[in-house]
């Protein structure tokens, strides 16, 4: 039984662990609308700030080996996943808004009275919505790299025939295009700068954008650069089959619409029916986590439902 005081004080550590996880958020946005603000008024060139750029995510060195790190798989690398999205917070503080968040679910679900094998349910929950967030921010920005990567390889073409070098080329589809295409290209223009070869920079940047047609380029470059050609008809080449590519993608995803809604359809109407169930008769779903059939009867359904999503995504998802 809950005392007073046990309740009062799982209250107050709730509340300083949303205060504080707003306080963080809100803190990590103003100096990147700051940064905005002095581009648009030419306070500050993007070349500028590419270059403080590369010096800022040197911070991350120091978390490279932390616990955390340490304990994370290689192909699950939180680093990895952090400079892919581009984010700026470090994947211990992830880790620590993931835990306080689970702490304020864990609180919640006490202080509501809600059964305690909901307790670990809401807990697990809430501490994967920032890794979830992560995830979501770095498809979408892999996903606009992607899809602007066609319009960069002409203008690097273009650049190429007017007599200028690639690492020039480079630098203009830093400066004309948006990000985060320009932040890559540009972030290779300043490493050749400080005196990295090119190569090792364009193969730096296959790593921070893990893209098979960025790969292709790069291949193409470092052997245009040891065998000789012309690299912007190479180029141009590539950036034809990216965007035949996408034109078949597009195709691909009308002809498969009807398959991803039934999915989306199948797979949702057991919760929502479960969610109907439970405001308007609770006592006739109750027996699914009071009896013993009942919890294996659950258990079975979440596998089940489960397997079914891969096998439809399967199914619908084709590889162009």
């Amino acid at each position: 039984m809950l005392t007073p005081t046990v309740i009062s004080m799982l209250v107050f550590l709730a509340v300083t662990g949303l205060i504080s996880l707003l306080a963080f958020v809100f803190r990590e946005q103003g100096p990147q609308t700051a940064t905005r603000l002095d581009l648009l008024v030419g306070k500050r060139s993007r070349q500028e700030q590419q270059a403080a750029d590369i010096l800022r995510k040197t911070a991350f060195e120091s978390d490279k080996r932390s616990l955390l790190e340490a304990l994370t798989p290689k192909f699950l690398s939180l680093q990895k996943m952090c400079e892919q999205a581009d984010c700026h917070i470090k994947p211990s503080t992830l880790t620590g808004i993931g835990i306080i968040l689970a702490a304020f679910g864990a609180t919640v679900t006490i202080l509501a009275k809600l059964p305690l094998w909901l307790i670990p349910l809401n807990a697990g929950t809430l501490f994967v919505v920032p890794f979830l967030w992560l995830y979501m921010k770095r498809a979408n920005r892999l996903n606009k790299f992607q899809a602007q990567l066609p319009d960069a390889l002409e203008l690097v073409a273009r650049a190429l025939r007017s007599g200028q070098s690639l690492a020039a080329a480079m630098h203009v589809v830093g400066e004309e295009m948006p990000d985060p295409i320009a932040t890559e290209f540009n972030r290779v223009f300043e490493e050749q700068n400080l005196g990295i070869p090119i190569e090792e920079a364009m193969k730096a940047m296959c790593d921070r954008v893990p893209n098979l047609d960025l790969r292709f380029f790069v291949t193409s470059v470092g052997i245009q650069r040891q065998t000789g050609g012309d690299l912007a008809e190479i180029l141009d080449k590539i950036g034809y089959v990216i965007r035949e590519r996408f034109r078949i993608l597009g195709q691909v995803k009308a002809l498969t619409g009807e398959g991803r809604l039934s999915g989306v359809v199948l797979i949702a109407l057991p919760f929502a029916l479960f969610a109907f169930m439970l405001n308007t008769k609770q006592d006739y779903v109750k027996l699914l986590w009071e009896d013993e059939l009942g919890r294996k009867m659950s258990v079975f359904a979440i596998i089940a439902q489960i397997i079914g999503a891969l096998v439809i995504r399967k199914i619908v998802n084709i590889k162009v």
